[in-house]
């Protein structure tokens, strides 16, 4: 298989459905041609025309209100905002509209729409542009959540999310668009709601999002040297949850380790440790831990937000805190 960028990857997966389905449209701040914020949307414009990719006024409810629009007409929207820390300004159409409309017109509603946003820190952008914010969809019935860590799963989860008759916001973390790895050219779609084993373990289970999946992956290298073999899970998909996945893994290992960007306090490692507390607590042999950020917005300052987002040294703790 060729190897792509994160970055590339989407771009790829945006185009193959340009062209596959007239109903698909791209719209959001600059990405036209601009390409983009981060150029994700780059050559698009130029390949499928301004009816086709349409540059919008700096007006994230007029984003999301015009897909939202859209998809119950019967068009699927792939709708940009450039950080979902700005999603706040377009709450009310998202989570009073698009995910309700189907359960208030008693399913004969659909709303195809896919969400995407930026998302994380690392780059020095500050605490109103850096935060995770997966908790708060995946919190509202109605919503698909997407957070993607490679770019194979981007690709597959963006065509499937775009196919779906439900909205999804699909989160990207920025840090992750220059990550490389091998997609596949063609068509291929990777189904919703399942999680992946991206290392096989025996000895605990790490459940690793985004970005902390890399992180993740970098901690259980350096616990292997020391005899301790851990499974490392990507839920791919927050919202629906692949508890059995998770579960099955808690089982084996008889330890559990949740590690995300988001903060601690309410964050989607809540609802993983409380599922696998109701679902299988007398498997464990030791306190489920979470390695997440504190409950503060992200610092500008460079050491700082360094300090801030979890580090392998942290997971590293974490991992052998959740041992015992």
């Amino acid at each position: 298989m060729p190897k792509m960028t994160f970055l590339q990857a989407i771009n790829n997966a945006l185009d193959m459905e340009l062209e596959r389905d007239p109903n698909v449209f791209i719209i959001g701040e600059d990405v036209g041609c601009f390409g983009g914020c981060f150029g994700v949307t780059q050559g698009l414009f130029e390949k499928y025309g301004e009816k086709r990719v349409i540059d919008t006024p700096i007006t994230e409810s007029a984003i999301v209100g015009c897909a939202v629009g859209a998809a119950a007409a019967g068009l699927r929207p792939v709708a940009e905002l450039m950080f979902v820390d700005f999603i706040g300004v377009s709450f009310d159409q998202l989570f009073n509209q698009a995910a309700k409309m189907k359960y208030m017109f008693g399913g004969k509603a659909k709303i195809p729409l896919t969400l995407r946003a930026s998302c994380g820190g690392g780059i020095g952008a500050a605490a109103q542009h850096s935060q995770c914010l997966e908790a708060w969809f995946m919190h509202v019935p109605g919503l698909k959540v997407v957070m993607p860590a490679t770019p194979y799963d981007a690709k597959g989860l963006l065509l499937t999310s775009i196919r779906d008759d439900n909205p999804v916001v699909f989160l990207e973390h920025k840090m992750l668009y220059g990550v490389e790895g091998e997609v596949p050219e063609g068509d291929y779609t990777i189904p919703l709601g399942k999680a992946d084993i991206k290392r096989e373990g025996g000895d605990i289970t790490i459940v690793a999002t985004a970005q902390m999946l890399w992180r993740s992956l970098d901690a259980a290298e350096k616990l292997a040297a020391d005899g301790i073999n851990a499974e490392v899970i990507d839920p791919r998909c927050l919202s629906p949850l692949d508890g059995e996945t998770i579960i099955e893994s808690v089982k084996k290992t008889h330890h559990l380790l949740i590690v995300h960007e988001a903060v601690e306090f309410a964050g989607p490692g809540a609802e993983i440790a409380a599922m696998v507390a109701e679902e299988a607590i007398d498997y464990l042999d030791g306190p489920i831990v979470r390695v997440a950020a504190p409950f503060a917005p992200v610092p500008f300052s460079p050491a700082l937000e360094e300090e801030y987002i979890p580090s392998v040294d942290k997971i590293l703790a974490g991992a052998k805190k959740a041992l015992g």
